[in-house]
């Protein structure tokens, strides 16, 4: 923790930071102004601790960024204070967001003062949350929240390197997920509709009636087709 404060106290001794993309302290917008206009000392503290950024992996075919390698359009909230309209790039293989700077660098955040971020892409907005360690075992680092109720489930990104797998010459980056079923405060991988229903134990019978009843086609392929039937869950399970 003190080596990212000490990096952030120097990264804003050495750039007298304007506002990023216009964005105030605790999310107000002021579009046009400057951010050290404003009562924003420690909004600059909070939002700008962390280091300086480079990209590692330059030769390795691919990205390590989700969605896109291009800055896509969030938010950002740090120890409680929220930060709109700024741009962000999710590192899956590390586990970091990172951001630019008006001054040509890029940042990547302190994951430890990081409590939640959006990302919107193609229109869509995706709400990705923390996990702390040691909360949920087998779970940590940022998770995309797909459903949050009595229950929660949850998708967890991440890319690999495969040696050599481009002409014999050139490592590539691939893509891998895990979803999460949040139960009682126990995480558990979900690949199947199967595994839903051998966790919900005594009310699976309901649940698959539930299913069978509205048609529902559920796939490890579209997380998304977890929800109805969690949400379902929850409604009689209070």
């Amino acid at each position: 923790m003190r080596r990212y404060i000490y990096l952030s106290v120097l990264f804003l001794a050495i750039f007298p930071w304007p506002g990023l993309y216009g964005i105030g302290f605790n999310g107000s917008e002021h579009a046009g102004t400057n951010i050290n206009e404003q009562d924003t000392t420690k909004g600059n503290q909070i939002l700008y601790n962390g280091r300086l950024w480079r990209n590692l992996y330059f030769r390795i075919k691919e990205d390590q960024f989700l969605y896109s390698n291009e800055f896509l359009p969030g938010s950002v909230t740090v120890e409680g204070n929220s930060f709109k309209n700024i741009k962000i790039k999710y590192d899956i293989y590390n586990d970091e967001i990172i951001i630019p700077t008006n001054h040509g660098s890029i940042l990547q955040l302190n994951k430890e003062m990081v409590d939640s971020f959006n990302i919107i892409f193609q229109y869509k907005p995706y709400h990705f949350t923390k996990i702390p360690v040691d909360s949920l075992k087998g779970l940590k680092g940022y998770v995309n929240v797909l459903y949050k109720g009595g229950n929660s489930l949850y998708v967890k990104y991440k890319k690999e390197i495969e040696l050599l797998a481009v002409e014999s010459k050139y490592d590539l980056f691939y893509q891998t997920y895990r979803i999460y079923f949040v139960k009682n405060g126990i995480a558990h991988i979900l690949n199947s509709k199967a595994d839903l229903l051998k966790i919900l134990d005594k009310d699976k019978v309901q649940v698959k009636d539930f299913i069978k009843k509205n048609r529902l086609r559920i796939s490890k392929k579209r997380p998304e087709s977890f929800i109805p039937v969690i949400a379902y869950y929850d409604s009689i399970s209070k």
